[in-house]
C-alpha cells in the first residue's frame, strides 16, 4: 500500500495548487509585477498533459484535491480539456478554480460539464471606480468590471459550481470601508465571503504594514454593525478560513490570517508554478524544477522522488508574527500562482 506524501514536519499533502498561466486579463496593483510584463513563452509553460501526469502521481499518495490558478486561468485556451482530463484521473476527488470572474459568465456551464466542482472568485471592491483603479495601474480595468464579475458569480451558482466563495484582500484606505457591503452578499445567496489579510507579496512600494487590516479588527468592526456573529470554526473542516455567520443570513463570512495568526501547522499543500516549479511554501523562495524531469523521460517514481525531496526542505512555517518580520518574496503572485 502506498504511503501518504508528507513534508518535513510530517504534514500530509492532500492538495496541489497549479498555475496554468502567468498571463491575466487584469493588472491588479498588488499582484502583477511593476514595469513591463514579459509573459512566459509557450514552451516554458507547463502543459495540460504534464499537469495531468503530476496530478495522477500525487493522487497515488493522497493528493486528491486540485486547485487551478493563474495568472487568470480562464485566459488559457481549452481549460475545459484539462479539467476533463483531471476528472478522469484515478484518485482525484475534487477540482476547484480560482478566478477573477471576469470571463466566468461565458464559461461556467462548460467548466461544470467538464468536471469542475467549485470556484473562488477574487473581488476586492464592489465599487466600479475602485475596481478600475485596482485592476490596472493606468485605470484600464474596464467600465462595468464589478458588474461582469457579479454576473459570472451568479452564473457559477446557476451552473452548480458550489459553494461559490468570494475572496477579498482587505487593504486599509482602499476597501476596508466596504466590509458591511461584502457581508450583505451572504444574506440571501449562501455565498461564502472570505476576507484575506494583505500579504507582503506585492511589487516594491505597494505593500506596507500600515495597510494590513487584521481579521480581529475586521471581525470587531462587523460586530459593531451586526452584533455578535455566530462562530462556525474552520470552513469546510480543513481550509485556512475561520468562519462566522450573521444571524439570519444564509451564507458565511470567512477570515484568512496569513499575517496576524498563521496556519502553517495545518498546511497540506504544494504549489506548481506556471513554469513548472514546485513551491512548498508561499512565503519561501525555495523552488524545485519539476518541468525538466517531466520532459526528460523521468519515471513516475523519479518524479515523486523530486517532489519528496522538495517537501523534505519545506519550512515549519513562514515566520511572520514570530519575530522574523514581514518579508516579501522575489516573485509576485502573478508568477507564483494565486
Amino acid at each position: 500500500m502506498n504511503t501518504r506524501l508528507t513534508d518535513s514536519q510530517g504534514r500530509p499533502i492532500r492538495y496541489m495548487r497549479v498555475s496554468v498561466t502567468d498571463r491575466c486579463n487584469l493588472r491588479c496593483r498588488y499582484c502583477a509585477p511593476s514595469g513591463e510584463f514579459v509573459p512566459l513563452s509557450h514552451d516554458q509553460i507547463i502543459s495540460y498533459e504534464e499537469i495531468e501526469r503530476l496530478a495522477g502521481i500525487l493522487a497515488t499518495r493522497g493528493g486528491s484535491n486540485i486547485r487551478i490558478t493563474g495568472g487568470e486561468p480562464l485566459v488559457r485556451k481549452h481549460l475545459d480539456r484539462l479539467i476533463r482530463g483531471l476528472a478522469k484521473t484515478p484518485g482525484v476527488q475534487d477540482i476547484s478554480l480560482t478566478t477573477n470572474g471576469y470571463l466566468l459568465k461565458e464559461l461556467a456551464g462548460q467548466l461544470k460539464a467538464a468536471g469542475l466542482s467549485r470556484v473562488n472568485i477574487s473581488l476586492d471592491t464592489l465599487r466600479e471606480d475602485r475596481f478600475s483603479w485596482i485592476t490596472s495601474p493606468s485605470g484600464e480595468g474596464g467600465a462595468g468590471g464589478v458588474r461582469k464579475v457579479m454576473e459570472g458569480l451568479e452564473e457559477a451558482k446557476r451552473a452548480g459550481l458550489w459553494p461559490v466563495k468570494i475572496n477579498s484582500v482587505l487593504m486599509r484606505g482602499f476597501n476596508d470601508d466596504e466590509l458591511d457591503q461584502f457581508a450583505e452578499l451572504t444574506k440571501d445567496h449562501g455565498y461564502e465571503v472570505r476576507f484575506i489579510e494583505f500579504m507582503p507579496m506585492s511589487p516594491a512600494g505597494f505593500w506596507g504594514p500600515e495597510k494590513v487590516v487584521s481579521a480581529a479588527e475586521a471581525l470587531g468592526r462587523l460586530e459593531t454593525v451586526y452584533g455578535t456573529l455566530m462562530p462556525l470554526g474552520r470552513c469546510n473542516g480543513s481550509g485556512p478560513a475561520v468562519c462566522y455567520r450573521i444571524p439570519g443570513y444564509k451564507g458565511t463570512l470567512g477570515f484568512i490570517t496569513p499575517v496576524s495568526q498563521h496556519f502553517c501547522i495545518d498546511c497540506n499543500r504544494i504549489r506548481i508554478t506556471a513554469d513548472g516549479r514546485v513551491r512548498t511554501c508561499l512565503f519561501s523562495d525555495n523552488e524545485t524544477d519539476i518541468l525538466e524531469p517531466l520532459r526528460s523521460g523521468a519515471s513516475d517514481a523519479q518524479i515523486l522522488s523530486v517532489i519528496q525531496e522538495a517537501l523534505n526542505a519545506k519550512p515549519e512555517g513562514h515566520g511572520m508574527g514570530k519575530g522574523e518580520g514581514l518579508r516579501g518574496c522575489a516573485r509576485t503572485m502573478s508568477h507564483i500562482g494565486g
